[in-house]
This record gives C-alpha cells, sequence and structure tokens, in this order.
C-alpha cells in the first residue's frame, strides 16, 4: 500500500476524533465555568497532558528539531525556555492564581488593584491570544498542504474549521480532552519513534559525534544573545499569558496547578533536548535538505518521511498538527473568553453602560453567548492566517507589548503589597508605548524589512521603564484601598466567602463568582 495513502488515512483519522471530542465535551458543558476553564475540576494527570499540549506547539516540534538541525544539541533552547517558563509559573504563582476562581488575566489585576485603569491589558491580551491562534492555524495547515496539495487558503480553512468545531460546541471540556490525546500523540511520536528511529538512522551519539562539528555538541552554539532573547521573550511571556493562565484556572486544587504543571514543565525541557537530538541525527542521516532555500521546518516532515516505517511517519505527522491545534485551540479560547469578560465591558464602559458578561440566572444562555465569540473570533483568526502573509510579525508584536507592557503590573501585584493601581496603570501604559516606539524606531532605521520588529531591545527597554515607573509612582501615590486588599487575601487564602463590600466604583466590571 503506498505510503503517503497510509500517511494521510492516519491523518485523518486523527482529525475526525477531533470533532468527536467536541460532542463529548458538549455533554459535560452546563454552565459558563465548565466551558471556560473545564469546571475547575482537573486533577493531575489531565492537568499536567492539557498544560504541556498547549505550550508545545509548532513551534516547540516542527521548529525545535529544525533549530537542532542548523545548530546542534543548543537547539534545545527554545523549548528550554518555554519549559521554564511553566516550571516558574507553577511553582512561584499557580496556587494563588488557581486560588483567585477568576476567569481573565485583566480580571487578576481589577481585584488586586481595584481599579479601572488596569482593564486596558484585556486589549492587549486579546491581540496576543488571536494571533497566537492565527500563527498556529497557518502553522499546521502547512502540512495539509504538502500531505494532501491543497492551496494555503483551503487548507488553513479546513483545518481551522476543525479546531473551531470542537472548540465552540465543547469549550475547555473538548480541548482539554483533545489536548490529551494531543500530549499522548506527541510524546509517543518524539520520545518513542522520532527519537531512536532517527539516531539509529545516524549512527547514535558516536557516529554523529564523528561526522559533524565540534560546535554542534556545544550547549552555547546558538548563541548567548539569542538564548537570552528566548528565555526574556519566551518564558515572561508564559508567566502572564491569558492561554496559560487558563489552563491554570481548570486545576481542581492549589496542589494540582503548582507540581502538575512543575511536571509538565520538566517534560517540556526533555522534550526540547528529544527535538535537539533528533534535527542534530538528521543532519548527518539526511544531509541533502535544503535548508536554505526551503527553511529548517521542512526537517521534520522530512524526518517523518524518508527515515521512517511506513504508517509511523502518518502517526508523527499527526504529532504535529496536533502540537500546532492544542495552541491554536487553547488561545481561540482565551481570546474569546479575554473579548467577552474584560474588552466588552471595558468598551461599553466609554459610552456609559455597565454590561455584566455573567448570566447567572440563566446558564445555559451563557454557555451559548460564549460559543458565540469562540465562533466569531475562530473566524476572524482563520482569515487573518489567510490573508496575512506575515502573522509571526504581529504575533511579535503583540508579544512584545504584552511582556513589555503587563509583566511588571501583573507580576508586581501578585509579589509586592504596595504595588498601586495608578501605579500599574502607568506602568502598562509607559512600557507598551516604549516597546511600540523602539520597534518603530528601529524599524525605520532598520537596513532590511521587519529587522526592527523582530530586535530585541523594544522588549528591555519597555520591561526596564515599566519597572521604574511601577516603582517610583507606588511610592508616591496612596496605598491600594484597604477594603480591596482585604478581599485580594481572602482570594488568596482561597476564603471568597469572607469578602466584603467594596465600593461600586472599585471594582467594575463585576467579577464572576466574586461573592458566591
Amino acid at each position: 500500500m503506498d505510503a503517503n495513502f497510509i500517511n494521510i488515512a492516519i491523518v485523518v483519522a486523527y482529525l475526525v476524533a477531533m470533532l468527536a471530542f467536541g460532542w463529548w465535551g458538549k455533554s459535560r458543558t452546563r454552565n459558563n465555568s465548565d466551558f471556560l476553564v473545564a469546571g475547575r475540576r482537573l486533577g493531575p494527570f489531565l492537568y499536567t497532558g492539557t498544560m504541556a499540549a498547549v505550550v508545545l506547539g509548532g513551534a516547540s516540534t516542527v521548529g525545535g528539531v529544525g533549530l537542532g538541525y542548523k545548530f546542534g544539541i543548543s537547539g534545545m533552547w527554545l523549548v528550554v525556555a518555554i519549559g521554564s517558563g511553566v516550571l516558574l509559573l507553577s511553582l512561584l504563582f499557580a496556587g494563588t492564581i488557581q486560588k483567585l476562581k477568576i476567569y481573565t488575566v485583566s480580571q487578576m489585576l481589577t481585584l488586586r488593584y481595584g481599579s479601572r485603569a488596569t482593564q486596558t491589558s484585556g486589549i492587549v491580551m486579546l491581540a496576543y491570544t488571536l494571533m497566537l491562534c492565527a500563527t498556529s492555524t497557518g502553522a499546521y495547515a502547512t502540512i495539509f498542504v504538502v500531505l494532501f496539495g491543497w492551496d494555503r487558503a483551503l487548507a488553513i480553512a479546513i483545518g481551522g474549521a476543525i479546531v473551531l468545531v470542537y472548540s465552540t460546541i465543547g469549550g475547555m471540556w473538548s480541548i482539554t480532552l483533545a489536548d490529551q490525546v494531543q500530549f499522548v500523540i506527541k510524546t509517543v511520536g518524539i520520545f518513542l519513534l522520532m527519537l531512536p528511529f532517527t539516531l539509529n538512522a545516524a549512527g547514535g551519539l558516536d557516529g554523529i559525534r564523528s561526522r559533524v562539528e565540534d560546535s554542534f555538541f556545544q550547549i552555547d552554539g546558538i548563541g548567548i544573545q539569542t538564548i537570552i532573547t528566548y528565555f526574556v521573550v519566551y518564558t515572561l511571556g508564559l508567566l502572564i499569558g491569558q492561554d496559560i493562565w487558563q489552563r491554570v484556572f481548570t486545576a481542581k486544587t492549589p496542589q494540582v496547578a503548582r507540581w502538575g504543571g512543575a511536571t509538565a514543565g520538566i517534560y517540556c525541557i526533555l522534550y526540547g533536548a528529544a527535538g535537539a537530538l533528533i534535527g542534530l541525527g538528521a543532519r548527518v542521516a539526511l544531509p541533502e535538505i535544503d535548508v536554505a532555500n526551503l527553511g529548517k521546518d521542512v526537517v521534520y516532515a522530512e524526518v517523518a518521511t524518508n527515515l521512517l516505517p511506513i504508517g509511523i511517519g502518518g502517526l508523527v505527522l499527526a504529532a504535529a498538527v496536533a502540537a500546532m491545534m492544542s495552541t491554536a485551540s487553547g488561545a481561540l479560547i482565551a481570546a474569546a473568553t479575554v473579548a467577552r469578560a474584560d474588552v466588552l465591558p471595558f468598551v461599553a464602559s466609554w459610552f456609559g453602560k455597565d454590561i455584566n458578561t455573567e448570566d447567572s440566572e440563566n446558564p445555559e444562555h451563557d454557555v451559548k453567548a460564549n460559543r458565540m465569540w469562540v465562533l466569531a473570533l475562530g473566524i476572524v483568526a482563520i482569515l487573518i492566517a489567510i490573508i496575512t502573509k506575515d502573522v509571526v510579525a504581529a504575533l511579535t508584536i503583540a508579544y512584545d507589548i504584552l511582556v513589555g507592557g503587563l509583566l511588571v503590573a501583573i507580576l508586581g501585584g501578585l509579589v509586592w503589597h504596595r504595588g498601586t493601581g495608578v501605579a500599574a496603570a502607568a506602568s502598562m501604559a509607559v512600557g507598551s508605548v516604549v516597546t511600540l516606539g523602539t520597534m518603530i524606531v528601529l524599524e525605520i532605521n532598520a537596513a532590511a524589512p521587519l529587522d526592527g520588529i523582530y530586535a530585541n531591545e523594544p522588549i528591555y527597554f519597555g520591561l526596564i521603564a515599566s519597572a521604574v515607573v511601577y516603582i517610583a509612582v507606588s511610592l508616591l501615590t496612596k496605598p491600594t484601598d484597604p477594603r480591596v486588599m482585604r478581599n485580594w487575601f481572602a482570594r488568596v487564602a482561597g476564603r471568597a466567602e469572607e469578602e466584603e463590600a467594596v465600593p461600586a466604583d472599585a471594582l467594575k466590571p463585576a467579577i464572576p463568582d466574586a461573592v458566591p
């Protein structure tokens, strides 16, 4: 039987299964909490799998192998930085975040500072999650182009529609089950199939060492500056991303959030090392790959089709699709949550309207509204992926503003009780403006298009400016209202029922689950 036919059959079977998960999730979705955060009921096994799946996307899987092919063992640093972000978030903050019983990062800022001014964070978070979804959608569509011979736009539309269907129907429950299957497929595909087959084809580590330059085994071969950039962008970005926090909200207990997430972080680091070794082995076994013209991302597909037996290659290609779909679905539901819970009330307030997006009297109506937001933003993400030729540039801008503008206010609120709402709002504004301004200046003076956008300086300058403003303004302004802080400490201690009434102008829009 034709090898390509078998590969196609395996991928198609996987895609059909994804649709089936949507209907399974629908049966478990009865209210807002079920749809957005899986009822906050995930135990260690489900939580670890879904956390690892959402952060290990196409850049980690296909990109990680390509970096290994180009740079050797040091190609692991991209994924190691991602795993480190998950590890730090889990050990330092996940327990606290889980106790808050909220839905978005912006709600945490409102709860902590008692200020409407921090609601602008929702707009930045929406841009980030929407671009992340569009980037992942365009990425897995490239697999369909190669496998099925489809036009790029058709591949994006069909692939995006599959993610859209199971995410819209079942919400986080469907995404969780899909992530669990995707986690298993990725684990088998990378650790049990690609790694041993590729190393065997290359003659093992000794065979590889004898046929490549010593630099391929140097831990810093990719460059110290590049390694630092990975940690600044990805590790810090993962600490505050809505798509990651929303998975933390699904944990059943603070202990599950902390230790299940830490396990996922360690898994990610091992995943990065395995990907780099696969790429390094492919460097010897398939030295003729033209990465200069085709790009390093083709290495993954070349390994799947040329080094693996018939049938197994299809499973490995399904693993790549799984990696990208898990990131896309996680970003999509995060975008919908932020849009409805944060951005809609904030924009409505400009016109003097007070919108409470949680219909506690009619849970079924509330779930329907969330489904409509997922559907609408999913269509927008698909259109962006089709129309935009360089979604990565837009994602880079959103990522830089996310870290340069929001990181200090978010982490400052978690670790420094003296931080104030005025300081948080000022640091977000200054950090975002400095990040964007530096990016524009560098782009104007760049020797080639997009050099300024992809530069490292904007995020560094943004972080420094944001931190200076946050500390200075906090010390120069009145401490946060004691009643707001008492409510915050009650939440952090897991005692939401002890919260007292707060002035009406302090905590609008209403925070879901604020008072039972």
